[in-house]
């Protein structure tokens, strides 16, 4: 499975983007997708997820309430729309598949990446 992700770019404080994952393939039900984010220096953490067996949904604490994770496998889409942006969300963004039935806050959970797409939150 490919993945491509797009939609990054920069953007002021207070603005919104909405990035897309692009699947080169349907992914089973069973699975699901994240999305993670790496900033410079930092290591990869988690930011949301979507199941897709039963369209639950998770998120990182700081998002919660910015951030909206939609699609599903049918689709081979999922998009993370990103509201409120602040210049912390600054990194660079990738989806992937989750494969594994271990915490959906894991990378070890994912088995296939997008090279990711820059955000970058200033003004």
């Amino acid at each position: 499975v490919q993945l491509v992700e797009s939609g990054g770019g920069l953007v002021e404080p207070g603005g919104s983007l909405r990035l897309s994952c692009t699947a080169s393939e349907r992914i089973s039900k069973n699975y699901g997708m994240g999305w993670f984010r790496q900033a410079p220096g930092k290591e990869r953490e988690f930011v949301a997820a979507i199941s897709f067996s039963s369209s639950n949904t998770f998120y990182q604490d700081s998002v919660k309430d910015r951030f909206l994770i939609s699609g599903d496998n049918a689709e081979k889409t999922v998009f993370l729309q990103m509201n409120s942006l602040k210049p912390e969300d600054t990194a660079v963004y990738y989806c992937a598949v989750r494969v594994y039935s271990g915490s959906y806050h894991s990378t070890n959970q994912y088995a296939y990446w997008g090279r990711g797409t820059l955000v970058t939150v200033s003004s």
